[in-house]
């Protein structure tokens, strides 16, 4: 029974090493939507930030730092999504909603846009 303590120790050690871990401050980037007065605007889908693939992440986290930001849009009306880049300036403890704002409700043309920036509660205090 300890030898199999000891691996679920050692299993659990590796995986937490393996984490990123974070300073005092970070930034975060969010593909949802969080304001719905605009209209033709939808959540988009955060392919890349830097050289840093983001996947299914959400929110997710990053140093602050100038990025090079991939979104790409949702389907729209029959249109597949498209990618775009974004230059972003991410300051610290702060998370930005990127979202995809179209042009119309019928066609495929959108521009990547920053919706909303709020603060981290807990960012900056050593908390991360």
């Amino acid at each position: 029974m300890h030898a199999m303590k000891r691996a679920w120790y050692g299993l659990l050690l590796s995986v937490v090493a393996g984490c990123q871990t974070w300073g005092p401050t970070w930034s975060e980037l969010s593909g949802s939507r969080f304001t719905r007065i605009h209209f033709d605007r939808g959540p988009a889908i955060l392919v890349r930030a830097g050289g840093e693939s983001i996947g299914s992440i959400m929110p997710f986290r990053l140093v602050p730092g100038t990025y090079r930001i991939v979104v790409q849009s949702p389907m729209h009306d029959r249109f597949r999504g498209s990618e775009k880049e974004l230059a972003l300036v991410v300051e610290p403890c702060r998370r930005y909603y990127i979202n995809a704002q179209f042009d119309n409700s019928v066609g495929p043309a959108w521009t990547p846009v920053i919706d909303h920036v709020e603060s981290i509660a807990g960012c900056g205090s050593g908390a991360g």
